[in-house]
């Protein structure tokens, strides 16, 4: 080969690589943010049973076409404490078996049908054009994707059979079985997608190359592949927790040591291709695709039993660091961003945290009043100084949310904007009560028993309010709402009633006038927290 003519093969050969990279990520994108509720409902199945994982994470995986994601999804569920490494170990290893759906693909382009496919891109451009809901625009974008991925592997394909004698002489002096699972860690972590680099291995085999003496050499790049695919979830869980960090290790160990026992296998067994596949599967490119998804299966099948050792070894290599006092857990992920349902699902449960905050400080503010106790002052405001600070990191979460995911004017966006409001009125409501204990004692003011045995009764009316409020918007039950609006109509009799006391009592002389402004305003205040949990609640049902 002259150098203009090199040039000119790779030139082609990275344009045809750099055409299936962005299919690759117009259909993986694109699928993700379509099925973002089937993503979401399959991580919602998350169990202890190791099966279970494993489905989830090849499911996750086969249907997002890319296992880079679904690991940097679980490694950001560990970090926040939703899933246990055991349920992680797992489902890594599920992923593994969903990545290969995207070799099989690329190995149908050994069939003419798949000339056709290709047309996929305009028609897919042609519907993302004309559609103006967002569904069908995003199917535009993934049939698109899939046609591009074809284009791309034909191109590839094209440039290498051009070339086939030069390059064919060039792959021939390769035999090196250790050169060979070096450069499949490396291009693998060059790109970080084990599925492009074992998608140009199928175009060559297409274009008729082989490398080295046609045996086990190509095997060799794809087990580097398995290597260099855990980049991702490493660079991932680096600046991450002790757990997370633990699961990108995890991952690393797991595609470790499938990789090293292959490699084993394949260098005791010169002839392992020839005796299986090539017998087998009649298309080189078959060939390569079923190894692949071979080899991850058997991975999984032999490394399930000992998840536990695993992590085991992932607690050996990284110790805990938890000498200094840690901050406080957070439901938020920064990786989560990327899948919309998912990111929504965990401001849902950091809303309830920011809730539970919320409510301890009404509850250490209401028993400063009730008791006359100015030392619980402090810890009312400490809590409320929490919740201000998880009410901004969940502001900043949603906005950084909406834009990057095009969700301005999503409902689930809006309402969660509203709950964080209501539940911040909440913590404004703690620091009312402290402001009552600070009048009642600098006036000297004082309650009758009966009078705070009803105050009681009317807060533990509001208390019950909470649990049901709290159920129904982990649980998104929109079947409590009955309840929660009767318990808030008690809520406002209460009020009513504890008013209409007071007045009695003033007007009979048993109370005194400057008690007024703060028993009226502590009353309509409990109402007012009434109303804000019940706004809150009767977002499950939009």
């Amino acid at each position: 080969m002259t150098f203009a003519e090199l040039m000119l093969f790779a030139v082609r050969l990275l344009a045809g690589t750099g055409v299936f990279l962005v299919g690759v990520h117009l259909l993986t994108s694109n699928i993700e943010q379509l099925a973002t509720g089937k993503i979401k409902e399959l991580f919602g199945k998350t169990a202890d049973r190791r099966l279970v994982n494993v489905g989830i994470g090849a499911a996750a995986t086969a249907l997002i076409q890319s296992s880079g994601v679904t690991t940097v999804l679980i490694v950001g569920f560990v970090n926040v404490g939703i899933m246990n490494l055991y349920q992680a170990a797992a489902m890594i290893m599920g992923a593994n078996i969903g990545t290969t759906v995207t070799a099989q693909i690329a190995a149908l382009s050994t069939f003419p049908i798949t000339t056709y496919i290709q047309v996929l891109v305009f028609v897919g451009i042609m519907m993302s054009m004309v559609c103006r809901r967002d569904g069908p625009k995003r199917t535009g974008m993934i049939l698109a994707g899939l046609g591009l991925i074809f284009i791309g592997l034909a191109l590839m394909s094209d440039a290498m059979k051009a070339n086939r004698d030069g390059i064919q002489v060039l792959f021939e002096t390769v035999t090196n079985p250790f050169l060979l699972f070096l450069l499949g860690i490396l291009l693998t972590a060059l790109v970080q997608s084990s599925s492009a680099t074992t998608s140009v291995i199928i175009a060559m085999s297409v274009a008729g190359l082989t490398i080295g003496t046609g045996g086990n050499e190509v095997l060799y790049i794809i087990l580097g592949t398995n290597i260099g695919s855990c980049v991702t979830a490493l660079m991932s869980s680096a600046t991450a927790g002790t757990n997370a960090r633990r699961a990108g290790l995890i991952h690393l160990l797991f595609n470790t040591g499938g990789s090293l026992l292959f490699f084993a296998l394949m260098a005791c067994w010169p002839g392992f291709m020839e005796s299986t596949f090539r017998r087998w599967f009649a298309a080189p490119a078959t060939q390569i695709a079923m190894f692949h998804t071979f080899f991850n299966v058997t991975c999984t099948v032999l490394f399930l039993p000992f998840c536990g050792v695993f992590v085991k070894l992932s607690e050996f290599f990284i110790k805990d660091t938890e000498k200094k006092p840690q901050e406080p857990a957070t439901c938020l992920d920064e990786r989560m961003l990327a899948t919309p349902s998912l990111a929504i699902s965990q401001l849902e449960k950091e809303l309830v945290r920011l809730s539970d905050t919320a409510m301890g400080a009404f509850r250490v503010g209401y028993q400063s009043f009730a008791e006359k106790d100015r030392e619980l002052i402090a810890p009312t405001h400490e809590l409320i100084d929490r919740a201000n600070a998880i009410s901004q990191s969940m502001v900043d979460y949603i906005i950084r949310l909406a834009a990057r995911n095009k969700l301005t004017g999503n409902r689930a966006i809006s309402d969660l904007h509203s709950n964080v409001g209501d539940v911040m009125r909440i913590a404004e409501i703690a620091d009312n009560f402290t402001k009552y204990t600070h009048r009642t004692m600098e006036r000297n003011l004082d309650f009758s028993e009966g009078v705070k045995a009803e105050l009681d009764r009317m807060v533990s009316c509001v208390e019950n309010l909470y649990i049901l409020t709290r159920q129904a918007v982990l649980d998104r039950d929109a079947s409590l709402l009955p309840e929660i609006d009767r318990t808030e109509s008690e809520i406002d009799a209460f009020r009513k009633q504890l008013i209409d006391g007071h007045i009695e009592r003033l007007n009979q002389g048993a109370c005194r006038p400057e008690s007024s402004g703060v028993f009226i305003n502590l009353v309509s205040n409990l109402e007012r927290l009434g109303d804000h949990l019940t706004y809150i609640a009767h977002t499950v049902q939009q």
